[in-house]
Protein backbone atom coordinates (compact mmCIF):
# COMPACT_ATOMS: atom_id res chain seq x y z
CA UNK A 1 0.00 0.00 0.00
CA UNK A 2 1.41 3.56 -0.51
CA UNK A 3 0.77 6.80 1.01
CA UNK A 4 -0.04 9.61 -0.71
CA UNK A 5 0.84 13.04 1.03
CA UNK A 6 -0.79 16.30 0.03
CA UNK A 7 -1.69 19.85 0.68
CA UNK A 8 -5.67 19.21 0.65
CA UNK A 9 -6.41 22.25 2.80
CA UNK A 10 -5.01 24.64 -0.13
CA UNK A 11 -7.32 25.20 -2.84
CA UNK A 12 -5.57 24.91 -7.05
CA UNK A 13 -2.58 27.37 -6.90
CA UNK A 14 -2.89 30.68 -9.08
CA UNK A 15 -6.33 30.01 -10.30
CA UNK A 16 -7.80 33.41 -9.78
CA UNK A 17 -11.59 34.44 -9.39
CA UNK A 18 -13.39 34.78 -12.27
CA UNK A 19 -16.15 36.54 -14.09
CA UNK A 20 -18.56 35.99 -17.11
CA UNK A 21 -17.88 38.33 -19.45
CA UNK A 22 -18.85 38.51 -23.46
CA UNK A 23 -19.10 34.80 -22.95
CA UNK A 24 -15.39 34.51 -21.89
CA UNK A 25 -13.96 34.10 -18.54
CA UNK A 26 -12.14 37.76 -16.74
CA UNK A 27 -9.77 37.50 -13.81
CA UNK A 28 -11.61 38.99 -11.45
CA UNK A 29 -10.45 41.87 -8.79
CA UNK A 30 -10.09 41.16 -5.34
CA UNK A 31 -13.10 43.30 -4.69
CA UNK A 32 -15.30 40.52 -6.68
CA UNK A 33 -15.77 43.11 -9.72
CA UNK A 34 -14.68 42.45 -12.60
CA UNK A 35 -11.22 43.97 -13.82
CA UNK A 36 -11.35 45.79 -16.67
CA UNK A 37 -11.72 44.42 -20.61
CA UNK A 38 -9.68 45.54 -22.82
CA UNK A 39 -11.16 47.54 -25.71
CA UNK A 40 -9.51 45.52 -28.22
CA UNK A 41 -8.10 41.98 -27.78
CA UNK A 42 -4.41 41.33 -26.18
CA UNK A 43 -1.53 39.62 -28.22
CA UNK A 44 -2.11 36.06 -27.69
CA UNK A 45 -5.73 35.82 -25.97
CA UNK A 46 -8.25 34.48 -27.32
CA UNK A 47 -11.05 36.52 -29.46
CA UNK A 48 -12.67 34.63 -31.65
CA UNK A 49 -13.78 30.96 -32.18
CA UNK A 50 -15.33 28.85 -35.10
CA UNK A 51 -16.29 25.37 -35.90
CA UNK A 52 -13.56 24.44 -39.02
CA UNK A 53 -14.96 20.60 -39.42
CA UNK A 54 -17.80 18.66 -37.52
CA UNK A 55 -18.85 15.00 -37.72
CA UNK A 56 -15.49 13.99 -36.07
CA UNK A 57 -15.89 10.34 -34.24
CA UNK A 58 -13.53 11.26 -30.75
CA UNK A 59 -10.66 12.80 -32.58
CA UNK A 60 -7.54 12.20 -30.09
CA UNK A 61 -3.97 13.31 -31.83
CA UNK A 62 -2.86 15.97 -34.73
CA UNK A 63 0.31 16.23 -36.03
CA UNK A 64 0.93 19.12 -38.78
CA UNK A 65 2.47 18.44 -42.53
CA UNK A 66 4.55 20.84 -44.02
CA UNK A 67 1.66 22.23 -46.23
CA UNK A 68 -0.38 23.36 -43.14
CA UNK A 69 -3.00 20.80 -43.24
CA UNK A 70 -2.98 18.50 -40.33
CA UNK A 71 -3.47 15.03 -39.92
CA UNK A 72 -5.66 14.13 -37.73
CA UNK A 73 -6.41 10.45 -35.29
CA UNK A 74 -9.79 8.92 -33.98
CA UNK A 75 -9.41 6.80 -31.17
CA UNK A 76 -11.94 4.44 -31.58
CA UNK A 77 -11.87 4.36 -35.69
CA UNK A 78 -8.30 3.50 -35.59
CA UNK A 79 -8.68 5.99 -38.88
CA UNK A 80 -6.50 8.66 -39.85
CA UNK A 81 -7.50 11.58 -41.68
CA UNK A 82 -6.02 15.12 -43.49
CA UNK A 83 -7.65 18.39 -42.49
CA UNK A 84 -7.04 21.31 -44.66
CA UNK A 85 -6.96 24.93 -43.25
CA UNK A 86 -10.20 25.43 -45.68
CA UNK A 87 -11.77 22.59 -43.93
CA UNK A 88 -11.83 19.65 -46.28
CA UNK A 89 -11.32 16.31 -44.50
CA UNK A 90 -10.09 13.27 -46.46
CA UNK A 91 -9.62 9.58 -44.63
CA UNK A 92 -5.77 8.58 -45.61
CA UNK A 93 -6.14 4.84 -43.87
CA UNK A 94 -6.30 3.60 -40.79
CA UNK A 95 -3.57 1.49 -37.94
CA UNK A 96 -3.63 -2.12 -38.19
CA UNK A 97 -3.01 -4.46 -34.76
CA UNK A 98 -5.17 -1.48 -32.60
CA UNK A 99 -7.57 -2.99 -30.13
CA UNK A 100 -9.87 -0.98 -27.94
CA UNK A 101 -10.50 -3.73 -25.57
CA UNK A 102 -9.97 -1.46 -22.50
CA UNK A 103 -10.55 1.37 -21.07
CA UNK A 104 -8.23 4.61 -23.00
CA UNK A 105 -6.98 2.60 -25.29
CA UNK A 106 -7.46 2.05 -29.23
CA UNK A 107 -5.85 4.88 -31.33
CA UNK A 108 -4.36 8.18 -29.51
CA UNK A 109 -1.33 10.55 -31.10
CA UNK A 110 0.28 10.80 -34.24
CA UNK A 111 3.61 12.91 -34.85
CA UNK A 112 4.36 14.13 -38.47
CA UNK A 113 8.31 13.42 -38.78
CA UNK A 114 10.26 16.72 -39.20
CA UNK A 115 11.77 15.53 -42.19
CA UNK A 116 9.04 13.97 -43.54
CA UNK A 117 9.21 15.66 -47.06
CA UNK A 118 12.07 13.31 -47.57
CA UNK A 119 11.39 10.17 -45.49
CA UNK A 120 7.22 10.51 -45.77
CA UNK A 121 6.95 9.16 -42.15
CA UNK A 122 4.35 9.29 -39.38
CA UNK A 123 4.55 7.64 -35.53
CA UNK A 124 1.51 6.14 -34.01
CA UNK A 125 1.11 5.94 -30.25
CA UNK A 126 -1.66 2.53 -29.94
CA UNK A 127 -3.36 -0.11 -28.36
CA UNK A 128 -2.16 -3.05 -29.24
CA UNK A 129 -3.13 -6.78 -28.17
CA UNK A 130 -0.18 -7.35 -25.62
CA UNK A 131 -0.25 -3.77 -24.95
CA UNK A 132 0.64 -0.04 -26.45
CA UNK A 133 2.83 0.37 -28.99
CA UNK A 134 4.68 3.19 -30.81
CA UNK A 135 5.12 2.02 -34.07
CA UNK A 136 5.77 4.19 -37.41
CA UNK A 137 4.25 4.01 -40.80
CA UNK A 138 4.53 5.76 -44.30
CA UNK A 139 1.57 8.80 -45.40
CA UNK A 140 2.73 9.53 -49.31
CA UNK A 141 0.61 12.59 -49.55
CA UNK A 142 -2.02 10.05 -50.15
CA UNK A 143 -2.17 7.10 -48.24
CA UNK A 144 -1.15 5.55 -45.40
CA UNK A 145 1.19 2.17 -45.45
CA UNK A 146 3.64 -0.02 -44.30
CA UNK A 147 3.48 -0.50 -40.66
CA UNK A 148 6.69 -1.02 -38.26
CA UNK A 149 6.70 -1.36 -34.27
CA UNK A 150 9.38 0.81 -32.53
CA UNK A 151 8.69 0.34 -29.03
CA UNK A 152 6.27 -1.89 -27.18
CA UNK A 153 5.96 -3.53 -23.83
CA UNK A 154 4.18 -0.50 -22.48
CA UNK A 155 1.72 -2.07 -20.67
CA UNK A 156 -2.23 -0.83 -21.36
CA UNK A 157 -4.65 -0.94 -18.63
CA UNK A 158 -6.52 2.50 -18.33
CA UNK A 159 -4.60 6.01 -17.54
CA UNK A 160 -2.66 5.49 -20.61
CA UNK A 161 -1.41 8.50 -21.35
CA UNK A 162 -0.49 8.43 -25.02
CA UNK A 163 0.87 11.80 -26.93
CA UNK A 164 3.88 11.45 -28.85
CA UNK A 165 5.24 14.77 -30.01
CA UNK A 166 9.04 15.42 -32.06
CA UNK A 167 10.87 18.22 -29.79
CA UNK A 168 12.94 20.54 -31.27
CA UNK A 169 15.85 18.34 -31.11
CA UNK A 170 14.53 16.22 -33.49
CA UNK A 171 13.63 13.62 -30.90
CA UNK A 172 10.48 11.84 -30.74
CA UNK A 173 8.58 12.27 -26.83
CA UNK A 174 6.30 10.04 -25.56
CA UNK A 175 3.92 10.03 -22.37
CA UNK A 176 3.27 6.73 -20.88
CA UNK A 177 0.82 6.51 -18.37
CA UNK A 178 0.74 3.79 -15.09
CA UNK A 179 -1.98 1.60 -16.27
CA UNK A 180 -3.27 1.56 -12.83
CA UNK A 181 -0.27 0.39 -11.23
CA UNK A 182 0.74 3.23 -9.67
CA UNK A 183 4.39 1.84 -8.43
CA UNK A 184 5.57 1.43 -11.32
CA UNK A 185 5.74 5.14 -11.71
CA UNK A 186 8.53 5.16 -9.50
CA UNK A 187 9.89 2.40 -11.02
CA UNK A 188 12.83 3.58 -13.37
CA UNK A 189 12.69 0.14 -15.06
CA UNK A 190 9.04 0.27 -16.19
CA UNK A 191 7.87 2.48 -18.95
CA UNK A 192 4.71 3.37 -17.39
CA UNK A 193 4.59 6.49 -15.46
CA UNK A 194 7.14 7.97 -17.56
CA UNK A 195 7.81 10.56 -20.29
CA UNK A 196 9.85 8.85 -23.13
CA UNK A 197 12.48 10.27 -25.13
CA UNK A 198 13.75 8.31 -28.37
CA UNK A 199 15.50 8.57 -31.47
CA UNK A 200 13.16 8.57 -35.03
CA UNK A 201 13.91 4.04 -35.20
CA UNK A 202 12.53 4.16 -31.23
CA UNK A 203 16.08 3.74 -29.42
CA UNK A 204 16.96 5.86 -26.29
CA UNK A 205 17.94 9.10 -27.21
CA UNK A 206 21.56 10.70 -26.80
CA UNK A 207 21.68 12.12 -23.14
CA UNK A 208 18.63 10.44 -21.58
CA UNK A 209 19.70 10.17 -17.94
CA UNK A 210 19.18 6.56 -17.39
CA UNK A 211 20.79 5.41 -20.53
CA UNK A 212 17.05 3.80 -21.71
CA UNK A 213 14.08 5.16 -23.08
CA UNK A 214 12.85 6.89 -19.50
CA UNK A 215 13.28 11.21 -19.21
CA UNK A 216 11.51 11.49 -16.26
CA UNK A 217 9.30 9.46 -13.81
CA UNK A 218 6.66 9.83 -11.53
CA UNK A 219 3.87 10.91 -13.71
CA UNK A 220 0.16 9.62 -13.03
CA UNK A 221 -1.75 9.77 -16.54
CA UNK A 222 0.80 12.47 -18.56
CA UNK A 223 -1.37 13.70 -21.58
CA UNK A 224 -0.19 17.07 -23.34
CA UNK A 225 3.02 17.72 -24.31
CA UNK A 226 4.85 21.44 -25.42
CA UNK A 227 7.93 23.29 -25.87
CA UNK A 228 8.33 27.02 -25.54
CA UNK A 229 10.69 29.33 -27.07
CA UNK A 230 13.71 28.57 -25.19
CA UNK A 231 13.10 25.11 -25.92
CA UNK A 232 11.65 23.96 -22.44
CA UNK A 233 9.38 21.21 -21.63
CA UNK A 234 5.85 21.43 -20.36
CA UNK A 235 3.26 18.70 -19.96
CA UNK A 236 -0.01 18.08 -18.07
CA UNK A 237 -1.13 15.71 -16.16
CA UNK A 238 -4.26 13.77 -15.02
CA UNK A 239 -3.98 13.28 -11.42
CA UNK A 240 -6.30 11.17 -9.70
CA UNK A 241 -8.79 12.73 -6.85
CA UNK A 242 -7.34 15.80 -5.73
CA UNK A 243 -5.18 17.85 -8.28
CA UNK A 244 -4.30 17.90 -11.80
CA UNK A 245 -1.17 19.59 -13.30
CA UNK A 246 1.23 21.39 -15.22
CA UNK A 247 4.76 20.51 -14.95
CA UNK A 248 7.79 22.31 -16.19
CA UNK A 249 9.92 18.28 -17.19
CA UNK A 250 13.66 17.81 -16.91
CA UNK A 251 15.79 14.92 -17.13
CA UNK A 252 15.70 12.53 -14.52
CA UNK A 253 13.65 14.00 -12.60
CA UNK A 254 11.01 12.76 -10.07
CA UNK A 255 7.30 14.11 -10.46
CA UNK A 256 6.47 12.25 -7.39
CA UNK A 257 3.43 9.80 -8.11
CA UNK A 258 2.15 8.13 -6.48
CA UNK A 259 4.00 9.48 -3.18
CA UNK A 260 2.51 13.01 -4.12
CA UNK A 261 -0.45 14.57 -5.99
CA UNK A 262 0.19 17.97 -6.43
CA UNK A 263 2.51 19.95 -4.21
CA UNK A 264 4.08 17.86 -1.81
CA UNK A 265 7.00 19.00 0.32
CA UNK A 266 8.76 15.32 -0.09
CA UNK A 267 12.16 15.32 -0.30
CA UNK A 268 13.27 14.68 -4.22
CA UNK A 269 10.00 15.03 -5.56
CA UNK A 270 9.20 17.89 -8.34
CA UNK A 271 6.39 20.05 -7.44
CA UNK A 272 4.05 20.98 -10.42
CA UNK A 273 3.61 24.59 -11.71
CA UNK A 274 -0.14 25.12 -11.44
CA UNK A 275 -2.37 22.40 -9.85
CA UNK A 276 -6.30 22.38 -10.42
CA UNK A 277 -9.14 20.46 -9.09
CA UNK A 278 -10.63 17.99 -11.58
CA UNK A 279 -13.86 19.86 -11.62
CA UNK A 280 -12.21 22.70 -13.49
CA UNK A 281 -9.31 20.46 -15.20
CA UNK A 282 -8.47 17.55 -15.94
CA UNK A 283 -5.96 18.77 -18.74
CA UNK A 284 -5.41 17.32 -21.78
CA UNK A 285 -3.94 18.43 -25.20
CA UNK A 286 -1.40 21.38 -24.47
CA UNK A 287 0.90 23.61 -26.93
CA UNK A 288 2.74 27.04 -26.50
CA UNK A 289 2.91 30.39 -28.10
CA UNK A 290 3.04 34.22 -27.86
CA UNK A 291 4.23 33.88 -24.11
CA UNK A 292 1.60 31.60 -22.68
CA UNK A 293 -0.10 27.56 -22.50
CA UNK A 294 -3.09 26.72 -23.55
CA UNK A 295 -4.44 23.64 -22.11
CA UNK A 296 -7.66 21.64 -23.43
CA UNK A 297 -9.37 20.66 -20.35
CA UNK A 298 -11.98 17.57 -20.40
CA UNK A 299 -14.08 17.68 -17.34
CA UNK A 300 -13.81 21.26 -17.20
CA UNK A 301 -14.58 21.75 -20.43
CA UNK A 302 -12.88 25.30 -21.07
CA UNK A 303 -9.53 26.59 -22.38
CA UNK A 304 -6.98 27.53 -20.09
CA UNK A 305 -4.41 30.66 -21.00
CA UNK A 306 -1.55 30.26 -18.92
CA UNK A 307 0.97 33.56 -19.14
CA UNK A 308 4.64 31.93 -18.96
CA UNK A 309 7.39 34.15 -17.76
CA UNK A 310 11.03 32.00 -17.73
CA UNK A 311 9.96 29.17 -15.84
CA UNK A 312 7.25 30.92 -13.54
CA UNK A 313 3.32 30.53 -14.87
CA UNK A 314 1.39 33.52 -13.97
CA UNK A 315 -2.51 33.64 -13.53
CA UNK A 316 -4.50 30.83 -15.48
CA UNK A 317 -7.58 32.52 -17.29
CA UNK A 318 -10.15 30.50 -18.52
CA UNK A 319 -12.27 30.44 -22.04
CA UNK A 320 -15.16 29.10 -23.49
CA UNK A 321 -16.68 27.61 -20.00
CA UNK A 322 -19.22 24.97 -20.73
CA UNK A 323 -19.86 26.61 -23.84
CA UNK A 324 -18.23 23.42 -26.12
CA UNK A 325 -18.01 20.52 -24.13
CA UNK A 326 -15.38 18.30 -23.38
CA UNK A 327 -11.46 19.67 -24.84
CA UNK A 328 -9.43 17.35 -25.87
CA UNK A 329 -6.31 19.11 -28.03
CA UNK A 330 -5.30 22.24 -28.41
CA UNK A 331 -2.52 22.84 -31.11
CA UNK A 332 -0.69 26.13 -32.69
CA UNK A 333 -1.61 26.58 -35.89
CA UNK A 334 1.95 26.79 -38.09
CA UNK A 335 2.92 30.51 -39.16
CA UNK A 336 -0.87 31.29 -38.11
CA UNK A 337 -2.08 33.22 -35.00
CA UNK A 338 -4.65 30.81 -34.64
CA UNK A 339 -5.74 27.48 -32.69
CA UNK A 340 -7.36 24.16 -33.65
CA UNK A 341 -9.00 22.84 -31.01
CA UNK A 342 -10.57 19.48 -30.88
CA UNK A 343 -13.95 18.43 -28.81
CA UNK A 344 -14.07 14.93 -26.59
CA UNK A 345 -17.12 12.48 -25.82
CA UNK A 346 -19.66 14.69 -27.70
CA UNK A 347 -21.32 11.74 -29.16
CA UNK A 348 -21.78 9.22 -32.24
CA UNK A 349 -19.72 11.38 -35.48
CA UNK A 350 -20.29 14.58 -33.34
CA UNK A 351 -17.32 16.07 -32.15
CA UNK A 352 -15.52 18.71 -33.83
CA UNK A 353 -12.24 20.51 -35.33
CA UNK A 354 -12.63 24.14 -33.41
CA UNK A 355 -10.27 27.17 -34.73
CA UNK A 356 -9.71 30.01 -32.61
CA UNK A 357 -8.04 32.92 -33.47
CA UNK A 358 -5.67 35.11 -31.04
CA UNK A 359 -5.23 38.36 -30.21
Amino acid sequence: MYTVKLHRRAVARGVAAVAVVAGLLVPQAASGHAAPVPSGPAAGVPSNIRTLSSGWNFPWGLSWLPDGSALISERDSFEIFRLTPSGVRTKVGAVPHTVNTQPESGLRSIAVSPDWSQDHYVYVYHAAAEGNRIARMTYDGTTLGGYEVLVSGIRSHGRNGGRIKFGPDGYLYATAGDANAPDDAQDKDSLNGKILRMTPDGEPAPGNPFGTLVYSYGHRNPQGLTWDDQGRLWETEIGQDAYDEVNLVQPGKNYGWPVCEGACAVAGMTNPKHQWRPAEGVPSGLTYTDGALYVAALRGQRLWRIPVTGTTVGTPVAYYVNTYGRMRLAEKVPGRNKLWITTDKAGKNADRVLEVELG
